[in-house]
């Protein structure tokens, strides 16, 4: 069987379960369930502390995980990341009081607080910042207020939390995470149960983008209707009852829909409709 790791509670559990529903695998029903076997699809799953997965990956006992580009980063674990899932985005930026830094430079010297030890070190050293890192963990706005540190490193989200505690923003962002899919560096990367598994995840991905569009437009007006909606490689055309009409289905992107219905209804098409793709395979 396929051995995943999930992530077994925080942001990344919730999502990563739906995913992988959406994706047709069992899941598990109660929280402190630790382990289940998906049979039908040869998938086992263990639920797993977020930042410990890439760990386990690492060692081989399990094949691929699901977690975070941070907690894989921050764990300095032998894993690679294999496929991004577009769910639990976040960005890590140094902050301070206002006035006292202005940029990278001036971290020199000066300690960092945070709880992501591992990436914060890396960026001071790949940048040539010799500065101290301390490891906290939970919420590190108060480290400057109670003298620990001069400097935080954390995630911003809406910097409420960091104006909240007198803080803001300093440079450009440390690095920008993501859910993923890891495995260990150096796998076979043509694994067959591996490759299947990520098929129909990126069919999930897919699935979430795009919509189906029909509509029906006269012959006159086909390619400039077409012009609006490519498709993946084409659209669908097919002859209605009706001489001098056409049905057209293509696949849209899904934040682009209105738009599109609009452009279509101005150049002529009717019965202009939307549907959700549950799952598909490109």
């Amino acid at each position: 069987m396929l051995r995943i790791a999930v992530p077994n509670k925080g942001s990344l559990s919730g999502p990563a379960a739906e995913m992988l529903h959406e994706a047709g695998y069992q899941q598990r029903r109660e929280s402190k369930e630790l382990r289940i076997v998906d049979p039908t699809n040869e998938v086992e799953f263990f639920y797993l502390r977020p930042r410990d997965i890439a760990i386990y990956v690492a060692s081989g006992q399990l094949d691929i995980g699901l977690t975070g580009r941070d907690l894989l980063i921050d764990s300095g674990a032998d894993a690679e990341e294999i496929l991004a899932l577009g769910f639990a985005r976040s960005t890590f930026h140094y902050a301070g009081k206002p006035g006292t830094i202005s940029g990278l430079a001036d971290l020199a010297g000066k300690t960092v607080a945070t709880s992501y030890e591992g990436i914060v070190a890396s960026h001071l050293a790949d940048n040539g910042i010799d500065a101290s890192v301390v490891h906290l963990d939970g919420a590190v706005e108060t480290a400057i207020q109670l003298g620990v540190a001069q400097v935080i490193a954390d995630v911003v989200e809406t910097g409420t939390s960091l104006r909240n505690a007198g803080l803001e923003v300093v440079g450009e962002p440390i690095m920008r995470s993501e859910a993923v899919v890891i495995r260990r560096t150096g796998a076979d990367g043509d694994d067959p149960k591996v490759q299947q598994f990520l098929r129909r995840l990126q069919g999930v991905l897919v699935a979430r983008t795009y919509v189906m569009m029909d509509y029906d437009c006269r012959v006159e007006q086909l390619e400039k209707a077409v012009a609006l909606t490519p498709g993946l490689e084409s659209p669908t055309v097919s002859p209605l009852h009706n001489e001098g009409w056409v049905a057209v289905r293509a696949m849209v992107p899904a934040k682009e829909a209105q738009r599109i219905m609009d452009d279509l209804y101005d150049i002529g098409a009717r019965a202009i409709l939307t549907t959700a793709i549950h799952a598909c395979r490109l």
